[in-house]
């Protein structure tokens, strides 16, 4: 475990998995430890990546000001982070809800930014949210399933503002392409009760103002690769296509048979698709 000072003191930890270039990478959640990210399908055989852990979150330190668990704040913890590992430019990789700091990240410093991926995204910061007629769509492919009725039950009580552990785990069974033993032992990993105020700090009082965001990221001139499952309810194919236009140079995948976690539900085509595209 590695450790730095952030902008304003707080301990930021990161770990170092494999060996090769560099791919700085953000957890989602919001409030997820990095551990869920794993080796992302055995990407770390070909990069160095870089898992940073939010503050509050898996190592790190808690800060003095709650008001800096914000993503908009968080912005200066990823710059932090550049500085300390001595990157000019660095490939920037970010899950769920880590791609919406990442895309502030990209607006905020697009000339720091070589490649920019946004997993299974939310697209908040460039005011794209997707529909209920397609999330709904995506949800109905799972309703013969038996664990179905609990776990859209749970997903409308965090959809409501339900934060506590019970619905979070509940929910899981809709992110995954097969709710099999991989996925169920990876569900909670990188959940804790202590990363509930990171959590709830994300997105508390932010104005995310998309108008500026999107004529920022038009100084960004790196390619961007906007990566979905296609079973994902969360961030569907017709959103990803919708935003791919806000950035100049944006290419979509969308890997079958996967939903929120396309590395767990099938690794390697995720770590090829993922290396093909950094190379």
């Amino acid at each position: 475990m590695r450790r730095f000072a952030s902008y304003d003191g707080t301990e930021i930890a990161y770990s170092v998995l494999g060996e090769g270039s560099p791919l700085v990478c953000l957890p989602g959640g919001p409030g997820r430890a990095v551990e869920y990210l794993g080796d992302l399908g055995g990407l770390a055989t070909s990069r160095q990546l870089i898992l940073m852990h939010p503050r509050g979150v898996g190592s790190s330190a808690d800060p003095g000001d709650p008001a800096t668990f914000r993503v908009d704040r968080l912005v200066d913890d990823v710059e932090s982070l550049r500085v300390h590992l001595g990157l000019d430019r660095m490939d920037l990789l970010a899950h769920s809800a880590g791609s919406v700091l990442a895309t502030l990240y990209a607006a905020a410093y697009p000339e720091r930014v070589r490649r920019l991926i946004l997993v299974t995204p939310g697209l908040a910061a460039v005011g794209v949210h997707g529909t209920e007629e397609d999330m709904g769509a995506a949800l109905e492919r799972s309703s013969a399933e038996p664990w179905y009725p609990g776990a859209l039950a749970a997903l409308e009580k965090i959809f409501d503002g339900d934060l506590s552990m019970e619905a979070f785990g509940a929910s899981r069974p809709l992110f995954y392409g097969h709710w099999n033993d991989v996925a169920q032992a990876h569900a909670t990993a990188g959940t804790a009760e202590r990363y509930l105020a990171a959590r709830a700090g994300y997105f508390a009082g932010v104005d995310l103002d998309v108008s500026s965001t999107r004529a920022a990221l038009k100084r960004l001139r790196g390619p961007v690769l906007l990566y979905g499952g296609e079973l994902d309810p969360m961030v569907t194919s017709a959103a990803l296509r919708e935003a791919a236009p806000l950035f100049n140079d944006a290419r979509v995948v969308v890997q079958p048979e996967a939903a929120h976690f396309p590395w767990v539900d099938h690794p390697r085509a995720f770590a090829a698709t993922i290396a093909s595209f950094l190379d």
